[in-house]
């Protein structure tokens, strides 16, 4: 699957850090992209599923990054919410609505 031709601009914070360790930056982005081209999920697909993922691990960088990644895919701010709510149950509802509030920051930046 090839990158989304759209990207989004990751944090001034990221771009410092791939700037000093650019062979793991290289590393994380080739194994990233084997993941995508193995499967049959489209980048939609993956940008929520990764958001999911982000939410489940409460990662908070990661899943405002995920917003960011999905928005630049396509995805809708109404289908990043839904994936937030549907966590609700598996994570816990105090876990999901701080994901949300991660997810409301990301989407206001």
């Amino acid at each position: 699957m090839k990158k989304n031709a759209k990207t989004a601009k990751p944090p001034k914070v990221y771009d410092e850090y791939v700037a000093r360790f650019p062979a793991l930056s290289k590393a994380w982005e080739d194994m990233g992209a084997a993941a995508r081209e193995d499967g049959t999920l489209d980048d939609r697909e993956c940008r929520l599923v990764k958001l999911g993922l982000s939410i489940g691990a409460q990662r908070q960088g990661a899943v405002q990054a995920a917003v960011r990644q999905a928005r630049a895919a396509g995805v809708t701010v109404e289908e990043i919410e839904q994936t937030a709510a549907l966590a609700a149950t598996t994570i816990g509802v105090p876990a999901s609505v701080a994901a949300w509030s991660w997810i409301r920051d990301a989407l206001k930046r």
